[in-house]
């Protein structure tokens, strides 16, 4: 096999190709060790992934949700990390709605809103500002609370193209090499919004919001608040660098980490069509919206419910 062909790192020690893609089988274990699972009694249950991703069937999410559905939905939600709905066509109050059942909605300065100030509207078509959705990430990392979750619908498909993908990192942490595990035990990394957002915006844009956004440190691997669960917590977009690691193997290590929501094994890929609503746990999550669509539109609304700080 081949080796990462630097100076002696963790990375080396543990025989990582430089792709950070080995080879082999790998544990594929949807549920925390110890869950029981049963069966689920006020809706249909269709996976759509191994060990992520499956299709409601039977929730009318127009309608407010009675408390033991809703304990039901966050049962699945935890266990399936990311929930698919067909066809619920909500209007905006009605999606907000719906997240609300899980906390309050959060505001993101940065993203263009819709009907109010909690709904990010995505607006894609010919001649429009490109894309930035298509690169792993787990939403808002750079705020000391990052959200819990999102819902996401969309209105306007285009005929082929604009799926979205989510990756499981609780998958992804399990099936990190021994070493990588203990080097990163108790490790801390700085997520910054800079970055996920420089491609876009100039600095004049950004700049205002540098002391609304501090740099922030979060676990590199984090304690699922819910279910217990060891979750690999850094993302390309938002993670900048491992706190008190130099600078070069901070940067080999993160790569490393950052590639591994790539395998397709801890993945879940979802067709869109009108009406459609997406629901995911942003704490056990990363996604990917694939920009595979132009020259047509896609326009999509997501609200994310606010969370707590990562231990």
């Amino acid at each position: 096999m081949t080796v990462v062909d630097t100076q002696p790192s963790v990375l080396r020690a543990a025989r990582i190709p430089p792709d950070g893609m080995y080879e082999g089988p790998r544990e594929l274990r949807r549920l925390p060790e110890g869950w029981e699972e049963r069966p689920y009694e006020r809706f249909e249950v269709v996976p759509q992934g191994r060990v992520i991703g499956a299709e409601i069937r039977g929730v009318d999410l127009s309608r407010p949700l009675e408390p033991a559905l809703r304990e039901e939905l966050n049962r699945a939600l935890l266990e399936w990390k990311v929930l698919f709905f067909r066809g619920q066509h909500l209007t905006s109050a009605q999606q907000r709605g719906f997240a609300r059942h899980w906390g309050e909605l959060e505001t993101n300065p940065l993203l263009a809103t819709g009907s109010s100030e909690d709904v990010v509207r995505f607006d894609k078509s010919a001649g429009a500002t490109p894309t930035f959705e298509n690169v792993w990430h787990a939403d808002v990392t750079f705020r000391e609370r990052p959200a819990l979750g999102a819902v996401l619908q969309l209105h306007e498909v285009p005929p082929i193209g604009g799926d979205t993908m989510w990756a499981d990192m609780a998958a992804a942490y399990d099936n990190l090499p021994a070493e990588v595990k203990d080097r990163i035990e108790g490790a801390t990394a700085v997520h910054d919004f800079i970055p996920g957002f420089a491609r876009f915006y100039g600095p004049e844009r950004l700049a205002p919001f540098q002391e609304m956004f501090p740099p922030v440190e979060h676990p590199v691997v984090r304690v699922h608040p819910e279910t217990g669960r060891r979750l690999l917590f850094v993302n390309t977009s938002f993670t900048t660098r491992i706190t008190g690691m130099e600078r070069a193997e901070s940067d080999r290590l993160l790569s490393f980490l950052c590639r591994q929501a790539h395998v397709p094994e801890y993945q879940v890929r979802f067709r869109w069509h009108p009406g459609d609503v997406a629901f995911w746990d942003n704490r056990a999550t990363q996604h990917y919206a694939v920009g595979d669509y132009a020259p047509h539109r896609r326009v999509a609304e997501r609200v994310a419910i606010e969370g707590d700080r990562p231990v």
